[in-house]
């Protein structure tokens, strides 16, 4: 997950640790894009304004790699990007403010999404 607040990061990792996710946080896009390699997580969250790499491009880069494109990528922001979130790829956009159930149902959702591979 790659957030800049750490008020709403807080918030996020306790709803999805609660429903039951593990949760790990990136400081920065490009941290985000090399733990996102390194782990290989199901689902990625990103807000859009995050330092050193836009979530965007983020998502971007994590659906043009043929190891990372079936990572499910939601886009999280204060910004009304939807349609932009869904050219760089995002499976999914929320527009904050945080919801706990609008959060929890997105990422379950993601989760449940069959791959495109047809696996």
């Amino acid at each position: 997950m790659v957030e800049r607040d750490p008020h709403v990061r807080e918030l996020e990792g306790f709803f999805l640790e609660r429903a039951g996710c593990r949760v790990e946080f990136a400081e920065d896009g490009e941290q985000a894009l090399v733990r996102v390699a390194e782990v290989k997580p199901d689902v990625v969250i990103t807000e859009v304004l995050v330092p050193k790499v836009d979530g965007l491009t983020v998502c971007r880069r994590i659906k043009a790699s043929a190891e990372l494109k079936e990572t499910r990528v939601l886009v999280f922001s204060i910004l009304s990007v939807a349609a932009r979130a869904r050219e760089a790829g995002a499976d999914a956009f929320l527009l904050k403010p945080l919801a706990e159930r609008s959060l929890v149902k997105t990422v379950r959702e993601l989760l449940a999404m069959p791959e495109e591979g047809g696996g």
